[in-house]
């Protein structure tokens, strides 16, 4: 079977601080203007117009009814390939082969013309999609009732909200009756009802047997949708392989400051003083692979070691875990009294039992305290990530709101 969409080797070079960059007439006439302006013409560039390639020599294929999840941090070159993949702006470098007609959402309104009605924007973007006149009409009026916009389906869309906007606007991509859809992160303009809407319709059209790109920070979006992962790295693409294991090495790359094992095999060069030297720190999930990612459901221990370099010391160790914002999830130390030790390797092991933590990355510091005094204090010593598990979640794909999620005992019965 021939793939619905082949990409050979894409390239796309930025021209920085330069005109010479343009690559739509949009941005040319942006450029131009900007040049005309008194003063602008004789100043050089900051950067001394270096090229910035967001993407460098990108190759894949896609096959017919595939749903392909593109992941990545904020400046991996996501959108820039999204937007070739539209045609929107051309490679610098490379070719895309296409089977099949494409729609695409990549902005909220794109082809929109905010002085016609909603009405008229439904059968332009129809056009732009390349449909014919009477299959728009065959499906508008499910077009509207999914957008949630009935009442201002005649008023020019210059006067909708940004949310009015991208729930036509998507309504119109995903009901035509094209082969490929790409979808941008632009669902995240929407409300939480309307996002479960989008994503339910995504899943619903990957069914349908039509070829789905979807690019999203969510990773429980991506993993509930998605049969297939792109992980692109500063432009270039690090893992290409089903969703589990693609979005596993994505969060297990060290994205902050310490990661999920560290080690000081130079005990001089360790954090430490003269009473105690930590050699090293791990986080493993408890029953799965060495470096399997951590998810909501599944125990994982957080493990120190330390050389105690004082005899009949009594150190009591401790560990503060905070969350993205800041926030303390928890203090643990030890549930029994400390004791006198003697000179050696010493471990302190802890389990946090799963159905616990939300989802999201966590940073843990561990503490040594010495009869009510601080001794050690190593700050941010790991960061870790825990992803979300689309199980029980009966079609929503949101965030879970909460520092902690418990998965408590539940029952739902009929009294009456």
């Amino acid at each position: 079977m021939l793939p619905a969409i082949q990409a050979n080797d894409i390239a796309k070079r930025y021209r920085l601080g330069q005109n010479a960059g343009a690559s739509t007439l949009a941005e040319l006439l942006s450029a131009t203007a900007s040049a005309m302006v008194p003063g602008r013409r004789s100043k050089a560039p900051a950067n001394g117009g270096q090229d910035f390639w967001a993407l460098k020599g990108v190759s894949f294929e896609i096959a017919p009814g595939e749903v392909v999840g593109i992941l990545g941090e904020n400046g991996a070159g996501k959108s820039t390939l999204l937007k070739i993949l539209s045609r929107i702006t051309p490679p610098t470098r490379g070719s895309v082969t296409y089977r099949g007609r494409i729609g695409s959402l990549l902005e909220v309104g794109t082809g929109f013309h905010p002085e016609l009605s909603g009405r008229d924007n439904v059968y332009l973007s129809g056009a732009i999609l390349g449909m014919p006149r009477a299959d728009v009409r065959r499906r508008f009026d499910e077009i509207v009732d999914f957008s949630g916009v009935e009442a201002f389906i005649d008023t020019p869309v210059k006067r909708y909200s940004s949310g009015m906007y991208m729930r036509l606007a998507f309504a119109v991509a995903a009901h035509l009756d094209t082969d490929i859809l790409l979808v941008d992160e632009v669902l995240a303009v929407g409300d939480y009802k309307f996002q479960q809407k989008c994503l339910n319709r995504m899943d619903a059209t990957a069914h349908d047997g039509r070829t789905v790109i979807f690019i999203s920070h969510s990773l429980i979006a991506i993993q509930a949708i998605c049969h297939r992962a792109l992980w692109l790295d500063h432009g270039v693409i690090a893992a290409d392989g089903p969703t589990a294991g693609v979005i596993a090495r994505y969060a297990g790359t060290d994205h902050a400051s310490g990661g999920i094992a560290r080690d000081w095999p130079d005990a001089d060069k360790a954090p430490g003083n003269a009473a105690m030297r930590l050699r090293s720190a791990r986080i493993e999930a408890i029953g799965a692979e060495p470096g399997a990612p951590l998810d909501v459901r599944q125990s994982f221990a957080m493990s120190f070691e330390y050389d105690n370099l004082r005899d009949g010391a009594i150190f009591n160790a401790s560990l503060l875990v905070t969350n993205e914002e800041g926030v303390v999830v928890f203090n643990a130390g030890p549930t029994e009294e400390p004791s006198a030790a003697t000179i050696g390797r010493r471990r302190e092991r802890c389990v946090v039992p799963g159905d616990l933590m939300n989802d999201g990355t966590y940073r843990v510091t561990f503490e040594v305290w010495e009869e009510g005094e601080l001794l050690l204090s190593v700050p941010d010593l790991l960061t870790f990530e825990i992803l979300d598990n689309p199980e029980g979640r009966f079609g929503w794909y949101g965030k879970w709101q909460g520092v902690v999620r418990p998965r408590l005992e539940w029952t739902s019965e009929a009294i009456l």
